[in-house]
């Protein structure tokens, strides 16, 4: 039974008919954590909570977390919330709980679908959802229920400004059983040529990795060299504002100002050079990623239809265009930019297009290329 799609409520059911031992508990027998005791009597019931620390906190991963909060002096007890930038992280120090794919896969899963729950009589929440962004203005397409006919269901831009008062001049609709019906053309193809032409897929995407990874690597070097050295051009001014006030050079207001300004900006740079060197850091597993990707094509091929974590492990998201043409028969331009390797342009075919009849006396042709220049 797998728990992708379910609340933190049905997992922790899940977990517990299967006997699968609560945190405390597999800590203690596995020797990790001496003191304490396990409080709850049935080592084996699990609640929402815990499912939910475990799915949002960094710590079952494997890393120890340090600075998370503070206090403004020895005198005052109260803790305060850390700036996240502050805290020290030391990774992969006890036997993760979580590995840190699946946790930066959740966290991202769960920074997008953040938004209301359907309404009952419009059914269940579409697996396209929080997948599908407006070419033009970058918002997300929401998912809507025909109000006479409740078996057609659609997504649109949620900037359109005659739907939702916003500043984007084009609705971008496109057809839920639509959208399905392209990323499976998509999907077929992508599966066909790698069957068909294993070793250029492969190297279509060793060169794709590539470009993209030094192209990256160069503007992150580039931009870590510069606020670096800005950086220590603040420790250099700062001392020498120290000084100028202890001469009488300059005034103590003076003094206060400049030196708030420049700690302001440290702290800014501090954040900056933090995430390059994370992120300069992650530039080595795309190695990792292209193979990831290929599994995962691979193991579509072993399946029959689409499903909500294969298109969640696939797929990163979707540009829909405005469609172009007249209004019983125009096109419509898709792309897909796949998790790991981004947007990949195949050898083009006759059949990659995908034609249908949205209404009686209306034909549209979906376009799942990128728009040529």
């Amino acid at each position: 039974m797998a728990l992708e799609g379910k609340s933190n409520e049905t997992i922790a059911r899940i977990l517990q008919e299967r006997k699968v031992l609560i945190p405390m508990a597999y800590w203690q027998e596995k020797g990790i954590r001496k003191g304490g005791k396990v409080t709850q009597p049935n080592k084996y019931k699990w609640c929402k909570t815990t499912v939910t620390k475990i799915l949002t906190q960094q710590e079952y991963c494997g890393d120890i977390i340090n600075f998370k909060t503070y206090s403004k002096s020895y005198k005052n007890k109260k803790r305060y919330d850390n700036p996240k930038e502050n805290w020290v992280i030391f990774k992969n120090v006890h036997e993760p709980i979580i590995s840190r794919d699946d946790f930066e896969l959740v966290q991202m899963l769960v920074v997008k679908t953040k938004r209301r729950a359907p309404k009952q009589e419009n059914g269940e929440k579409n697996m396209f959802c929080d997948f599908l962004y407006c070419a033009d203005c970058g918002s997300k397409l929401w998912y809507h229920t025909n109000t006479t006919n409740k078996e057609i269901h659609y997504f649109s831009c949620s900037n359109y400004k005659k739907d939702t008062r916003g500043n984007c001049e084009t609705r971008h609709y496109i057809r839920a059983d639509a959208i399905e019906q392209i990323v499976m053309l998509e999907l077929k193809r992508l599966a066909k040529y790698l069957e068909s032409h294993e070793e250029e897929f492969a190297k279509l995407l060793a060169e794709k990795t590539n470009a993209d990874m030094l192209a990256e690597q160069k503007t992150l070097e580039t931009e870590l060299n510069r606020v670096t050295a800005r950086n220590e051009m603040l420790t250099s001014l700062f001392a020498k504002t120290y000084e100028d006030n202890v001469s009488g050079k300059l005034s103590d207001e003076m003094y206060m100002e400049l030196s708030h300004k420049y700690e302001v900006e440290r702290l800014e740079l501090k954040t900056k050079i933090f995430e390059y060197k994370e992120r300069l850091a992650k530039i080595s597993e795309m190695e990792q990623n292209k193979d990831d990707f290929l599994k995962a094509v691979r193991k579509f091929m072993e399946m029959e239809t689409l499903t909500a974590p294969m298109l969640r492990e696939l797929i990163d998201h979707i540009d829909v265009y405005e469609k172009e043409g007249g209004k019983k028969n125009y096109t419509q331009r898709i792309v897909i930019y796949y998790r790991f390797v981004g947007y990949l342009e195949l050898p083009s075919s006759d059949d990659e297009n995908y034609k249908a009849n949205t209404r009686k006396g209306v034909d549209v042709e979906y376009i799942p290329t990128v728009k040529s220049a």
